[in-house]
């Protein structure tokens, strides 16, 4: 089968096409061969960065990242009674560690999986995987997110952050989201309440008594979500693993949750968000489509970060 593997990490010239055996696969484990991956921002730090790449894949090489796919069964593993060859799924698999999906068949635990629903394309499922998964786990799982919350969603035409914005309204939230201006447009008409134009506003100038923030971005935005978050609200980082002493201080003078996601592997999860995707409630904006002799050019469109809800990859 052709796979692309990495020896190391760097450039996109390190993204290497082989053949090599297919998976054999455990007795807990289904092997799929995908129609369409999407491609997440973890992908190409993993790719570009020696540290994130022992962190996220550990230490052996040559190694084959991706996570994100939506395709067929084709071999059953003999422990695995929730699904039979035949079957469309989707979800995010082995994250953290080798996800293996750059190639044209990948082993999954059949736990990190779900079933298709038939009104939706193979794109926009491998779309709703990781960013989808993360966002239903911040807001969900650490927030608890309800009716009647003020939520702020940094990013939010992004990959998580547009999933973030259908989530939090779907469980009754008020959304603010932030983008620069050429996305406002399509924050509102995906179910924010209020934009703000990070470029010309300051948030904090403008939003207060916020009950839970997502930050998306990194950099000063914990200290700064800091000063706008509610007294007991909730701040979940997926860019900051390493909340520096100050944040901390501040958060806990302040009794808010503050704490870094890592996203995990969910099959429970992914049907949670199969079952909203098929009632119409959660959508996929898949923004462009590569085809997979184009990994590379793929890699490099979402490294620019100006992409607006995902990047899919066709095999």
């Amino acid at each position: 089968m052709k796979a692309i593997i990495l020896n190391e990490a760097g450039g996109v010239d390190n993204l290497k096409f082989v053949d090599i055996a297919k998976p054999i696969i455990k007795n807990n484990e289904v092997l799929v061969k995908p129609i369409s991956l999407s491609i997440n921002v973890i992908d190409y730090k993993v790719r570009s960065n020696n540290g994130a790449l022992n962190w996220i894949l550990g230490a052996d090489r040559p190694a084959i990242i991706g996570w994100d796919l939506s395709g067929t069964i084709v071999e059953v593993g003999d422990a695995v009674t929730d699904f039979k060859i035949g079957d469309a799924v989707f979800g995010m698999a082995n994250f953290p560690g080798k996800g293996n999906a750059y190639a044209e068949y990948v082993a999954v635990p059949s736990t990190h999986l779900t079933l298709k629903p038939t009104n939706i394309s193979h794109q926009e499922a491998a779309s709703a995987t990781l960013a989808a998964l993360t966002a239903y786990q911040a807001l969900v799982e650490k927030a608890n997110v309800k009716k009647g919350d003020k939520v702020l969603i940094h990013a939010a035409s992004g990959g998580v952050g547009h999933y973030a914005t259908q989530i939090a309204k779907h469980f009754g939230a008020y959304v603010i989201g932030t983008s620069s201006a050429k996305n406002r447009e399509f924050i509102l008409q995906n179910g924010a309440d209020e934009h703000i134009d990070y470029t010309t506003e300051n948030f904090q100038d403008i939003v207060s008594d916020v009950d839970f923030v997502l930050d998306t971005i990194g950099s000063d935005t914990i200290l700064k979500s800091l000063d706008i978050t509610k007294q007991g609200g909730t701040i979940v980082s997926i860019t900051n693993s390493n909340i520096s002493n100050e944040e901390l201080e501040k958060a806990k003078s302040k009794d808010i949750n503050l704490s870094f996601l890592l996203v995990q592997s969910s099959g429970e999860n992914m049907l949670q968000l199969s079952q909203l995707m098929e009632k119409g409630i959660l959508k996929s904006f898949v923004s462009k489509i590569f085809p997979f002799d184009e990994m590379a050019e793929a890699h490099l469109y979402l490294e620019k970060g100006r992409t607006v809800g995902k990047i899919v990859v066709n095999i």
